[in-house]
């Protein structure tokens, strides 16, 4: 069994994913075999889910051609795969996006995140980045007595 789990981590380990979830735009470029010749197809699309895990984890793609829906599970570790490219990321609460099925117009549409690509959360709920290098909003009031004695809220 333990054989089985190094020969999986060597395979994970061997290949470059970026980091992405449900709800980014990502550009699969896939290694299509037609006959005795192999050429590249790009596939745009939303990421509606991520599942498995280890050296069996897929994500599903979905985009809308000639107005209608097209989705295609990709393994995320195969070796057809030549890149993934992360184009936006996107901002949802949900981590399966299965209503954009049924969804048409704006809302289909997600909105991007705009904080910047780095600000994913972990499963505590802790952001990349550090919280300490933000200022927080009461940092910026400064406290200040009046002639009265009473505290006085003044704005830098």
């Amino acid at each position: 069994m333990n054989l089985l789990k190094y020969a999986e981590q060597q395979l994970i380990a061997k290949t470059n994913v970026p980091s992405f979830r449900a709800g980014d735009t990502v550009t699969v470029n896939y290694k299509i075999k037609e006959g005795d010749k192999e050429r590249v197809q790009q596939f745009t699309g939303i990421v509606i889910q991520m599942r498995g895990d280890g050296n069996v984890k897929t994500f599903t793609v979905r985009k809308i051609s000639n107005g209608v829906g097209v989705e295609r599970i990709f393994p995320l570790y195969s070796p057809f795969i030549e890149s993934i490219e992360v184009e936006k990321k996107g901002e949802v609460r949900r981590a399966k996006l299965f209503y954009l099925r049924a969804a048409i117009g704006k809302k289909a549409k997600i909105d991007e995140m705009k904080d910047g690509p780095d600000n994913y959360q972990d499963e505590n709920g802790l952001s990349a980045e550090s919280e300490l290098s933000a200022p927080s909003p009461a940092a910026s009031e400064k406290k200040s007595k009046t002639s009265s004695g009473k505290p006085e809220l003044v704005e830098k």
